[in-house]
């Protein structure tokens, strides 16, 4: 005797169903690349109708630029956390060179190469990656000000040396996609030597305080995305939710 299940169907808040698409369209980005966020891609994740996905997101374009900014903003958090209640502005300086290199890094880094490189021909993804920029920017350089109001760090323009930092681990990333076994040591670690440099600090400060770093601070979400923030400037409005969707998983 032959039976058949049919598969429940569950309707969600628009607020809970456009989340669920962004956060599938920012793993596919990181694992497979923005190229392959598509709304019928993204359908085939969540197992439901591509017109469910349109329904939120009539531009394709649109949800690459989400998935990127979410992926980004993801990054951001995990590297260096907007609060930081549970250690001292060195402390967390040294958490997020820890994190910002090694295999763990790439894929992220392999983001902003293909975001940089496609948001030349896509005006809403370019918006998001300037956006991003300013967001990473800021949030480091906010680091850089706690350290020197606590006595820690001295550095003439905490804004510069935040960005110095950037552009040598951006440089570091660029060669995610390249063997990296022959790199010298010292070329390794060239954006903690700058930031020992820049802020005052003797050599070799940072790396002894990420030897602390498992008792001290907790420890960086791994594994999909982290959750949304929900001031970051990588999920303002967009493309706002729908009051509705269409009947269907």
């Amino acid at each position: 005797m032959l039976s058949s299940v049919q598969r429940k169907r569950v309707r969600k808040s628009p607020e809970a169903r456009r989340a669920e698409i962004v956060d599938a369209a920012a793993a596919v980005a990181l694992t497979e690349g923005l190229e392959c966020v598509t709304l019928r891609r993204i359908a085939e994740e969540l197992d439901v109708r591509p017109g469910l996905i349109s329904h939120y997101f009539p531009s394709a374009e649109t949800l690459v630029a989400e998935a990127f900014g979410t992926a980004a903003t993801g990054e951001l958090d995990a590297l260096l956390p907007a609060d930081r209640p549970d250690g001292t502005p060195t402390q967390y300086l040294a958490r997020y060179f820890a994190l910002s290199s090694g295999d763990a890094y790439d894929d992220i880094s392999r983001l902003w190469i293909n975001a940089r490189h496609l948001s030349r021909y896509r005006p809403v993804l370019r918006h998001r990656v300037e956006e991003q920029e300013l967001a990473n920017d800021a949030r480091l350089e906010g680091v850089i000000r706690d350290g020197i109001v606590r006595g820690e760090f001295r550095t003439a323009d905490p804004h510069v040396t935040a960005i110095q930092i950037l552009v040598v681990l951006d440089g570091l990333g660029a060669h995610a996609n390249a063997d990296r076994s022959n790199r010298p040591e010292a070329v390794l670690r060239m954006a903690v030597t700058l930031a020992e440099r820049e802020l005052g600090l003797p050599p070799g400060t940072l790396e002894r305080e990420a030897k602390t770093l498992p008792e001290v601070l907790p420890a960086a979400p791994s594994g999909s995305p982290a959750p949304r923030a929900a001031d970051s400037p990588a999920h303002s409005a967009d493309s706002p939710s729908k009051p509705s969707e269409p009947a269907g998983p």
